[in-house]
């Protein structure tokens, strides 16, 4: 059998058996083989030998085929690598935009990862022979835009690596999820910039729910004015209430940048948080060392300049800054490389006299918002949470189980407050978390009703999981042992301190309770590391609780905590006598601090301190003490506290407190499971039986409270279904700014009305989107007064009705001038059967075609536009003897009785005079009167 056969035409043909291999023109010289002065086929060569010394002339075969194809490979590879240098001297062209775009694609496998170093290997000998050749400025472009290139790749790949990852609530000490498993899109909001830092966080949430019946958008949406060819848009804001999902907003869009997903347009992206900056307080940097500091990637391609790039700086967490940005009086600085204070540089930064191309995306809470002047804000966005959709496919991702998510959903809708802040991610995580133990431990008897009841439910999951991983099998037993007694105690004592001050605080604050953070972290579950491990800082550590209410929540613990082991009442600031724990003096002074707790709350008109005070009411039930049993000393509240509470709530509802503060009082009776006052107000609430008896303050305040609460949403409000009045309206007022329609048309309102409607229409937590007060006698007052909340940039009203209102032409001028100040959302306005005068009318319906007005259609009577209305004259038949007629009859004064024939159509025991003219229809006419006089209208004959 021939194994290596040599054909005339230079191919070698290698065979054995059935298998063969090929090589076509190889061009290799049999000179060049081994063994080729020996015969294969030598009659003194055995079997094997020859078997032996054909392997050995395959192998060289091989070895010289693989060596050309391996020539061959780095050839084109290098042929290949110099061409996308090429390109990337011209960043321009769509070669390198589309090849980086494809790199950022598949980056981070190892074969991406091995083909960057050869790419920074090849880097380094073409600088090396561009060099030789004296072409320095191509070496220098080459050098500086693959620098550029090689850093965005690394740059990509630590944040893909960083925020890949998401910690719900937990953060580092908590089960990671990854992103994209988790992540729902949130609602965005770009309808309103105005700030809600007067209303509470309970008021803050239902703003954010409200807003997201504003039109919403997506993050792409937001961000591309940012970088729109020739925009102007260089500053976005976006704002939110605490925990509503800004900062995932954020880590998402980075994580998509990073993968390559989106965001294709931009080169570099530098995330920073302000809570890290903080840290360097009182330190000096320039803004290139402090980037270098953050992101050792720029250091490491020496990149110093960022003039030349799309680049997009992230600050998130601006209401967690202890920075102090001074935009009118700080240094001037514009040159990246010049030292000075984190403060400058921010503040040069936001102002744009440093890197002024640079691109900002700001997240803040609403509060906070102000640190900023809104001139420098090109674009605000608000984050507004989950809707309806976006709560259901969360609670899908998290549970997994659709059982558990109907019952979680379906319990949601039986509480309004649960409801609410449902819209909040966080809250919804927080409520998973407590529905998935409480499902898992077959307690479904022991669903929480209340707030309170939900948030000690979830404390106990959170201590039971640090139970079991810090303690032996046989000490997870006791729920309450001394390290989580330790440890819930520090964590409400920082709380409570901190709960008018903010939420950060720092590891010295947990080391002097005692507790090791690193501990604390897992073991409550309840706080965030808000460090960067990035930046290799040994500063000290900066903690915040993973919500505001948690912390309003543990904040009601410790003062009861305090008033039950150490008989220390913190509201009152009182050292209690030793004895509290008697049974009298126990009742009394708990009735105390109770009442002092409401009383405090209600003289904060902000409400910031509701969320604390009706967790300290749910907290004082001793079916929620009998969980606590173990920390605290002594639990339960007699049911003669709890009635003397619910007397006392009730009290303060009777001295009419706003319709607001009144649902704060509800929300407590709800706290406390009292429920007397919503069964009381059924009757109310049934067709007709509100207007046999006119309820009590009180009543009304039930009446709105149960409204709010319930199941259904309010998407359609009708004041005449409970009491068409202006009392009824003023009561009613939270259920309106509730509401998405609210329907006031034949109600006998007045301007007293009008004016009560003001702070609704400028509410932040207002849905409202059509309003109609047709046939209410308004009047130019009534109008005018309404005007001021029509102006307000949280008035987003789609449809406005005010036929026969008896409006004249300054009031309809007022509401011209209102609209004109807020023209982006008003798409219907009926004016008809009130006289608004040809010049207005001219104005409104050239609003109709103005581009920058939402207006699209305007009703008039047909009449109004020739001021075609009736004009009457006064019968002297039928004046009586003391009216003296003037000015062509169409004046009537009251003087000195006149002898006068009688007269047929004279009636001799009143004192009037009846028109001239007679009216069928509907008529519109004006009367100007002084002292008393009675207008009215009677049938002919």
């Amino acid at each position: 059998m021939d194994w290596l056969e040599e054909t005339g035409d230079g191919d070698t043909t290698i065979s054995a058996n059935k298998g063969h291999i090929s090589c076509s023109q190889a061009h290799t010289s049999t000179s060049d083989w081994p063994l080729q002065d020996k015969q294969l086929d030598s009659p003194d060569s055995t079997c094997q030998e020859r078997l032996v010394d054909a392997l050995i002339q395959v192998s060289w075969f091989i070895y010289v085929l693989s060596s050309q194809m391996l020539e061959e490979k780095i050839i084109i590879f290098v042929r290949n690598e110099l061409k996308e240098l090429k390109e990337d001297l011209l960043p321009e062209s769509s070669g390198a935009a589309e090849r980086w775009r494809h790199e950022a694609e598949v980056q981070g496998s190892e074969e991406a990862e091995q083909r960057q170093k050869d790419r920074e290997d090849l880097l380094k000998i073409a600088l090396r022979f561009l060099r030789r050749m004296k072409q320095d400025p191509l070496a220098d472009a080459l050098q500086s835009q693959s620098r550029a290139v090689i850093c965005q790749q690394k740059l990509k790949s630590n944040l893909r690596k960083k925020f890949q990852c998401l910690f719900e609530g937990l953060a580092k000490a908590g089960e990671p999820t990854f992103l994209e498993q988790i992540y729902t899109e949130l609602s965005i909001s770009q309808a309103c910039s105005r700030e809600v830092k007067d209303l509470p966080e309970s008021g803050k949430t239902e703003a954010s729910q409200a807003l997201q019946n504003a039109p919403t958008v997506t993050c792409e949406t937001v961000l591309g004015p940012l970088f729109r060819p020739g925009g102007s848009v260089r500053t976005l804001l976006t704002k939110g209430v605490a925990g509503i999902g800004k900062t995932v907003l954020t880590q998402k869009f980075i994580l998509d940048w990073a993968q390559g997903k989106a965001h294709h347009g931009i080169q570099l992206v530098f995330p920073f948080t302000f809570r890290e900056l903080s840290l360097l307080k009182e330190k000096n940097y320039s803004l290139v060392g402090l980037l270098h500091l953050f992101f050792p990637e720029t250091k490491e391609a020496e990149v110093c300049r960022f003039e030349d790039f799309q680049v997009l700086f992230i600050f998130d967490g601006l209401d967690e800054s202890r920075l102090r940005l001074d935009f009118h009086n700080s240094q001037i600085v514009t040159d990246v490389t010049e030292r000075t204070s984190v403060e400058v540089l921010l503040t040069n930064l936001i102002r744009g006299t440093l890197l002024p191309t640079v691109r900002l995306w700001v997240s803040t809470r609403p509060a906070a918002a102000s640190q900023i002047p809104p001139e420098l804000i090109g674009s605000v966005a608000e984050v507004t949470g989950f809707g309806e959709l976006q709560k259901q496919e969360y609670f899908s991702k998290k549970l997994k189980s659709r059982e558990q998510v109907r019952r979680i959903t379906s319990h949601m809708e039986t509480l309004r407050s649960l409801r609410i802040m449902c819209h909040i991610p966080v809250f919804c995580w927080i409520s998973a978390e407590v529905l998935d133990y409480v499902l898992k431990t077959n307690n479904k008897g022991s669903v929480p009703q209340t707030l309170a009841d939900v948030y000690l439910h979830f404390l106990v999951v959170q201590t039971k999981k640090a139970n079991e991983k810090y303690h032996t099998s046989g000490q997870t037993d006791e729920l309450w042992n001394k390290e989580s007694k330790k440890t819930i105690f520090t964590l409400g004592k920082l709380a409570f301190d901190h709960l008018e001050e903010g939420n950060v605080f720092y590891e010295s604050d947990l080391e002097s309770g005692g507790i090791d953070p690193k501990v604390a972290l897992v073991y409550s579950g309840l706080l965030v590391d808000i460090g960067d491990d990035r930046t290799k800082l040994k500063q000290e550590k900066v903690f915040c609780f993973a919500h505001l209410s948690i912390q309003e929540f543990l904040a009601g613990l410790y003062v009861l905590l305090m008033f039950t082991n150490n008989s220390v009442d913190l509201l009152r600031k009182k050292q209690l006598p030793p004895d509290l724990l008697v049974s009298l003096q126990y009742k009394t002074n708990l009735k105390r601090l109770l009442q002092k707790a409401i009383d405090r709350a209600l003289t904060r008109p902000n409400g910031d301190l509701d969320q604390f005070v009706h967790f300290l009411l749910g907290l004082s039930l001793e079916t929620n003490q009998s969980v606590l049993r173990g920390l605290l000393m002594k639990t339960g509240t007699t049911t003669q506290v709890k009635n003397d509470l619910v007397k006392y709530i009730k009290k303060k509802l009777g001295e009419c407190p706003s319709p607001e503060r009144s649902i704060f009082l509800l929300e407590c009776l709800k706290e406390l499971n009292d429920q007397s006052l919503e069964e009381e107000i059924q009757q109310f609430l049934r067709p007709g039986l509100i207007f046999e008896k006119k309820p009590s303050p009180s009543q009304w305040s039930a009446v709105a409270f149960i409204l709010l609460s319930s199941k259904q949403q309010l998407n359609i409000f009708d004041l005449k279904t409970f009491s068409a009045s202006d009392e009824g309206l003023l009561w009613l007022r939270p259920v309106v700014t509730a509401s998405q329609r609210a329907l006031l048309s034949d109600s006998g309102l007045s301007s007293r009305s009008c004016q009560a409607l003001v702070p609704v229409l400028s509410s932040k937590t207002c849905s409202l989107r059509e309003l109609d007060l047709s046939n209410n006698d308004l009047y130019d007052a009534g109008v005018t007064q309404l005007s001021v909340g029509l102006t307000s940039p949280s008035c987003r009203l789609d449809t406005l009705r005010m036929s026969g209102c008896l409006i004249g032409e300054n009031g309809c001028r007022s509401l011209f001038l209102a609209l004109q100040s807020n023209p982006a959302h008003l798409k219907e306005l009926d004016l008809s059967f009130n006289h608004p005068g040809d010049a207005v009318l001219d104005l409104l319906s050239a609003a109709v075609l103005d581009p920058r007005w939402k207006l699209e259609t305007l009703k008039y009577s047909q009449t109004q536009k020739r001021s075609v209305f009736c004009q009457f004259s006064l019968d002297p038949n039928t004046a009586a003897t003391n009216l003296q007629l003037s000015e062509n009859n169409r004046c009537a004064t009251l003087g000195e009785e006149l002898p006068r024939p009688e007269r047929p159509r004279m009636i001799s025991n009143w004192t009037q005079v009846l028109c001239g003219e007679g009216v069928t229809g509907r008529s519109y006419w004006e009367v100007k009167w002084s002292g008393r006089v009675n207008i009215g209208v009677r049938t002919a004959g």
